[in-house]
Parts: structure tokens; sequence; C-alpha cells
């Protein structure tokens, strides 16, 4: 079985591990586009052209399926990306976990980057599937790229400041790219308040790798030999896994497994 994901940068990393840890025998394409980082300014015609390179070196490598494990790409170039390598190659989407953080009540925050917030996509999303919960909306500027580049500092700088725009009653927290889910304790430490219970945080990445297998056909098996490899493909160039993906524990699990060459 091989599973392929792409990113604009190593926010894959987390939908890449979830795989990983229901499918040890998979082998793993990552392609991320580091040279056309990062694609939230572009306008979506670019966003969708950056998108279909990234995910046709991907497909280069005959995978079984492609997670488009980025928000700002599944938003943008979807449609696109489907419309190119579908029904040969199935193509998932990755969208914000809002309805299952709104069937566990209210409020819920949704942390996204600037451009997602308060978009005609995010605002539809709350209103299908979150509009009798009370929702608040967090931009979080400057947090994927302080993820995207292991800077300490300015991560705890953009978590603080976005902890700052959360309500003190917030019960549930939606990471709204998948770049936050590889900081995600971070986040609830900023976020958690004393005497109330624990946050709830709503990630993607679990359920995209459920539904991927489902779409192939295949069943979680986390007991299976851990003999699947990695492959690291960065602006359509084999590689290995860049250094900052190193100090994210899902980054460590995938070097556990030699990159294929």
């Amino acid at each position: 079985m091989r599973i392929a994901l792409m990113d604009v940068g190593i926010g894959l990393l987390a939908a890449a591990a979830a795989v990983r840890r229901l499918r040890p025998d998979a082998d793993l394409i990552l392609s991320s586009d580091p040279d056309g980082m990062p694609w939230g300014p572009r306008t979506p015609d670019d966003i969708t052209a950056h998108a279909l390179a990234t995910a046709e070196a991907a497909a280069a490598h005959r995978p079984d399926a492609l997670i488009v494990a980025c928000n700002t790409a599944s938003v943008h170039a979807l449609p696109a990306l489907r419309a190119r390598l579908e029904p040969d190659l199935p193509v998932i989407g990755t969208v914000p976990a809002i309805k299952p953080a709104a069937a566990g009540g209210g409020p819920l925050a949704i942390w996204a980057t600037p451009a997602t917030t308060g978009s005609a996509y995010q605002r539809g999303l709350i209103q299908e599937f979150a509009h009798d919960v009370a929702v608040t909306e967090v931009p979080c500027p400057g947090l994927s790229d302080a993820v995207e580049n292991a800077d300490e500092a300015a991560v705890a700088h953009a978590v603080t400041a976005a902890a700052e725009r959360t309500p003190d009653d917030v019960r549930a927290i939606v990471l709204g790219c998948t770049h936050y889910e590889l900081v995600a304790e971070r986040i609830r430490a900023a976020v958690q308040r004393p005497r109330l219970p624990p946050l709830a945080l709503h990630g993607s990445a679990g359920a995209v790798a459920a539904q991927t297998l489902r779409r192939i056909g295949e069943l979680p098996a986390p007991g299976a030999p851990a003999e699947g490899t990695v492959t690291v493909i960065l602006s359509r160039r084999t590689a290995p896994l860049p250094a900052p993906a190193l100090t994210y524990a899902e980054g460590q699990l995938l070097q556990a497994v030699s990159p294929a060459r």
C-alpha cells in the first residue's frame, strides 16, 4: 500500500503520522512546495497551480491515494485536483473539524490563518454544523510560519497572542490549519483555564487517515510490521525530511524508517 500526502510545507506531518500509526506497513510519499511557500497570500488560481504541481510530483510515484493535508489547498484547489487525478487516484481533502467539535457543545473557538478566518468557506461550515453553538473565529497570524520553521520563540508569541483573543469560557478549539496540530499541546496549555474541565482540541489528521483507508478498501492494522518506507519530495526534488520536521514527534516517528530512494 502506498499513500501520498501533499501540503505547502510540514503541516502534512500530522496526517502522515496518523496514517503511519494505523498502517505501519504503508509506504508514504510526502510532497511539499517549500520553493512556493507560502500559499496563503497567493490568488486562488496560483494556489491551484502550485497544488497541482505538488500533487503530480506525488502521483508520479503511483500511490493508491492522495491526501491533501492542507486547509488552504483543500479550500481552493480540491475540485481541480480531483478533476485532474480521479478516478484513477482517490483524492482526500482536509476539512476543519467543526462538525465533531460542535457536536460536543460549546462555546468553541476556531483557530485558523488570517486568510481562512472569516472566509465564506469557514463561515459556511459554521452555519452548516455549528449554527446553534457559540463560535469565536480566532485568527493566528504568524503561527503556521513559526511552526514551519520550528521557531520556538515565534510559536510561543503567536500562540499567546491567539490565546488572548480566545474567550475564557471556550470548551473546545478547532485546529483549522494542519500546522497547528504539531503544537497542539502548547495550544492547550495556553488556553486551558484553572478550575475548568480539560479543553478539547479537534484536529483533522486522524479522521483524514481513517477516511483514506476507507476510500481504498483497507482496514487499520496498527500491529502490522513497521516496514513502510518514506519518500520526501520538496518542490519536485527527492530529499531527506527537512530539519525542522525532526523537531516534532510526528517527524521523528516518520524518520524512524529510512526514506526510500
